[in-house]
């Protein structure tokens, strides 16, 4: 068994079921057909599982001892050594036989994964990128890898709290954010936070649809606008939200307690002060007030 938690060898039907079949309706997973004799599978199965490694929890690679299991080997055809299949949402999608070079499996992976961590980048950087780059999950399983250690950095935390956010687990997003006490991340924090908080609001709120045309029939329908403003916020439409929430902040400022003015600061926080959107609505509230 190799040291790799992403890499097992599979015994017996039930067992390929289980952690092929249905594994691979979460995320890929690579089959290795193999046996003791054959020269090019003890070639090409460290090979495999280094590039598992580089997927950080992404794929994961299943093999098959061919002497062994020699119903799976029947039930899935294969004739020659090494045959590697690609399982994909219950049913194998791809897969080549004989030896590879690297490159040509990683070209082939490249058609159902976003390209791999690369060693030796920032840890830290790389999953900020792979976040922009809405590669949630990703930059989840390399947050969780570094955050692992002694090396609690309070910048890691922050964006590890923002990718469960993006998979709906708030109360761990919440209280991931409980543990970050730098007082430098006090901006990032509250972003997360407001994210938080508009996410949460959303769910007990109507959707879009019913807001819409509640607003289609009463423009000045104050309680639709607003709850249209956090529906938008929790999908991350900021400007469609900036727009509403100072409607209807001059509209009627004091409109459940000063909702909207609350609302638009929150928002502000989210963003960050050097954000386009942030310096464009902080100029139109201030003229609004004044």
């Amino acid at each position: 068994m190799t040291e790799n938690a992403f890499v097992f060898d599979v015994a017996g039907a039930q067992q390929f079921e289980q952690l092929v079949v249905q594994n691979s309706f979460h995320k890929p997973v690579l089959v290795d057909f193999w046996a003791q004799w054959c020269a090019p599978c003890k070639v090409l199965m460290p090979l495999l599982e280094k590039i598992t490694a580089d997927y950080a929890g992404e794929l994961l690679l299943a093999k098959v001892d061919c002497d062994v299991e020699q119903d799976i080997v029947a039930r899935l055809g294969v004739q020659s050594l090494p045959t590697v299949v690609l399982f994909k949402d219950g049913k194998p999608v791809d897969g080549f036989t004989g030896a590879q070079k690297e490159s040509d499996i990683r070209n082939l992976l490249s058609k159902y994964l976003a390209e791999p961590v690369k060693k030796g980048d920032d840890p830290l950087e790389t999953a900020q990128s792979l976040f922009d780059s809405g590669e949630f999950a990703q930059a989840e399983a390399l947050l969780k890898e570094l955050l692992s250690g002694d090396d609690q950095q309070p910048a890691a935390l922050v964006l590890f709290a923002r990718c469960l956010t993006e998979r709906g687990a708030l109360a761990d997003a919440e209280a991931v954010l409980n543990s970050v006490t730098d007082d430098v991340q006090k901006h990032p924090v509250a972003a997360v936070r407001a994210q938080l908080t508009f996410l949460r609001q959303a769910a007990e709120l109507p959707d879009m649809a019913e807001l819409k045309t509640r607003l289609g029939k009463d423009a000045n329908d104050d309680e639709a606008l607003l709850q249209l403003s956090i529906q938008q916020l929790a999908r991350q439409m900021y400007e469609p939200a900036l727009d509403n929430l100072l409607q209807l902040f001059v509209r009627n400022r004091s409109f459940a307690e000063g909702a909207a003015h609350k609302t638009l600061l929150q928002v502000f926080d989210l963003l960050g002060t050097e954000h386009p959107l942030v310096t464009l609505y902080r100029r139109r509230l201030y003229q609004a007030l004044y």
